[in-house]
Formats: structure tokens, sequence, C-alpha cells
């Protein structure tokens, strides 16, 4: 009886699978959007010597917004983007402008066109509105507007794992909105999604990136007590260090209260 019941659910199963075919998301994805998306490449490094040109003109290398102490945070746009680009470089301001830290002194933001046709004069202009809209002194010295050659734009999309294509129907990059978190070596750190940014976890992923040299004692130890979950793209509570942060606390209750009976034993 087992066995028959047993055949007539692998029955009906097959059934339903033949039946329900592969799935359409698999089959039909647009052909203007395959292969455009996102690989990540957490803890690779990034080519500091690759060239690309500045809003000055100025032919310069990554390594340039790259030191021993600041985070990077960098994004590929591309500078006469209709819709997307604007709208993530439009949401990188705003939460910038509700963190504390400053452009240049507590992190640099390069931004990197993905068209290799665009210019410095394109750059030196969209770097001027933003710096108009932020509205921060000082943001001239952290705020960096890049184009480059096709070769090198390739490259550096390469190894961010940022994947994009021109469509020449639309005369548009067909591409996503991801915003990287960069150690000040050059180490990927963090992918950030979208065009809206969660100021809590951009800040806790720049001090994670700065390896603590950037940020308030309290929020190295907010740091300490919560871990990035990849699968919710959030940082979320370690419970083992909140553990070994109870342990300490017990211990050194245990020893407020303990150190001065044995002492007196002693006595």
């Amino acid at each position: 009886m087992k066995f028959i019941i047993f055949v007539t659910l692998l029955f009906s199963i097959t059934t339903l699978a033949s039946v329900l075919g592969p799935s359409p998301l698999a089959e039909d994805i647009p052909s203007e959007i395959k292969d455009v998306g996102v690989t990540e490449h957490l803890g690779s490094k990034i080519d500091l010597s690759l060239q690309f040109t500045n809003e000055s003109g100025e032919t310069i290398s990554l390594g340039r917004y790259f030191n021993s102490t600041r985070p990077v945070l960098m994004a590929m746009v591309y500078f006469e983007c209709p819709n997307l680009c604007t709208f993530q470089l439009n949401g990188i301001k705003d939460v910038l402008q509700k963190m504390k830290g400053k452009a240049g002194d507590d992190y640099e933001f390069v931004a990197v066109s993905m068209n290799h046709k665009e210019t410095a004069d394109l750059a030196r202009t969209k770097k001027a509105n933003y710096l108009k809209a932020l509205n921060m002194p000082g943001a001239e010295n952290g705020w960096h507007f890049l184009v480059g050659s096709e070769a090198n734009v390739n490259e550096l999309a390469m190894q961010l794992g940022f994947r994009f294509k021109w469509n020449e129907s639309l005369k548009q990059f067909a591409h996503s909105a991801a915003t990287y978190v960069l150690t000040p070596q050059g180490v990927i750190s963090r992918y950030l999604y979208g065009i809206e940014f969660s100021p809590e976890i951009l800040r806790l992923s720049l001090v994670e990136s700065s390896n603590g040299k950037i940020g308030s004692f309290v929020e190295r130890a907010t740091l300490f007590c919560f871990q990035f979950d990849p699968t919710k793209k959030k940082y979320t509570l370690y419970a083992y260090n909140i553990m070994r942060i109870g342990a300490a606390f017990t211990i050194l209750v245990l020893a407020i209260f303990l150190v001065p009976v044995w002492l007196r034993q002693r006595g």
C-alpha cells in the first residue's frame, strides 16, 4: 500500500513538472538586459594603477584617491545618463548629507563614467552641479568624477563585477545601480544596491572598511556587536560578540565584588 502511494505521488509530481515546463523567467530575459548585473568580488583588490582623467583634465591613477586611512565610496555611472545614474548619484548625495563625516577627511567619493566617450568637461560640469547641491564646505576635495579609455573602464568594471552593455536602439547603457565601499588599500569591502541608502548601513560600512580608523568609539563598539548579513544587505546583531561582551561584563562584576572579600580574608 505504501509503495502504491509513493508511486502515485511520484507520478503526480513528474506530471506536474512536465506540464509547468521550464520557468519563463529563466528563458525570457529580454536581450537588452541579458548579461547585465553585478557579480560580487568581496575581498578582491582593484588595480590602483589604472589611469583615468579627472574633472580637471589631469591624467591620474586610481591610487591617488586611496591612502592609509580613508575608505572610498565608488560608483560606475555615466554623466549623460537620463535616468538611473542620476537617481543613484542623488541617493548618494542625500545619504552623505545626513551622515556625520566629511568628504576628503573621512572618506573619498569617486564616480567613474562607464561611457569611454564622455569627456573631462562633462565630468567637471557634473561635479560642479553636485557640489552645489551637496552644499558641504570642502567637499570638492573628496568628490571626484573620472572618465577613461574603453580598456581601462572595462577593466575596472570587470574587477568590480559590474556588467553593462550599450543599447543601440535606445542609445543608452543598460546597467544596474551598485555602489562599492573599498578599503584604503583598494579592497572591495561592501556592495550597496539601489538608489536609496540607509545612513546607518553606509556609516557602519565605511567604519568597517577603514579598519576602525574612522568613526567614534561608540561606532566602533557598535560595529563589534553587529555583523553584515549579505543575504539581508544590512548589519545584524552578532550573537558571539554579544556573548563575549556579556562574559567580560560578568567577570568584571564578579571581580568588583570578590576581590575586596579576598583582600579582607588575606588581611
